[in-house]
C-alpha cells in the first residue's frame, strides 16, 4: 500500500502564490509517475499536471499552463506544485496522485488511471 499526503493549501489573494506538496510512503517503486488533480464544489475532478518518475516528462491542463510548475524530489518521495498568478478559478480542492508508470495521453486526464490518491489540500483564492 502507498501513502500520498497533501500540505501547503490555504486561502490567498488573487494574483497571488502558493506551493502544495505531496509526499509519498509506504510500499513505494522507483519513481513513480505522480501528479495533481483538483476538484471545486458542484464541479468534477480535473487533471492539473502530472510528472513522470524521471522528471523528463510534464503535461498540464491548459488552464494552468504557464502559471503552474510540477516538479519533484526523489530522494524525498516528493512532488510539488507552484503555482503563480492565482484567481478565484483555482479555487479548489487539490488531490495528489500516483501510480507506478506514466500515463498514455489518451488515459492521462482519467483520475481512475491513477492507483493512489491523496486526502486534499484546499487552496482558495479571494478576489
Amino acid at each position: 500500500q502507498v501513502e500520498v499526503v497533501e500540505s501547503g493549501g490555504g486561502l490567498v489573494q488573487a494574483g497571488g502564490s502558493l506551493r502544495l506538496s505531496c509526499a509519498a510512503s509506504g510500499r513505494t517503486v522507483h519513481e513513480p509517475t505522480m501528479g495533481w488533480f483538483r476538484q471545486a464544489p458542484g464541479k468534477e475532478r480535473l487533471f492539473v499536471a502530472a510528472i513522470s518518475g524521471g522528471g523528463t516528462l510534464t503535461d498540464y491542463a491548459d488552464s494552468v499552463k504557464g502559471r503552474f510548475t510540477i516538479s519533484r524530489d526523489n530522494a524525498k518521495n516528493t512532488v510539488y506544485l507552484q503555482m503563480n498568478g492565482l484567481n478565484a478559478e483555482d479555487t479548489a480542492n487539490y488531490y495528489c496522485v500516483y501510480r507506478s508508470s506514466w500515463v498514455p495521453a489518451s488515459r492521462r486526464y482519467n483520475w481512475s488511471e491513477y492507483a493512489y490518491w491523496g486526502q486534499g489540500t484546499q487552496v482558495t483564492v479571494s478576489s
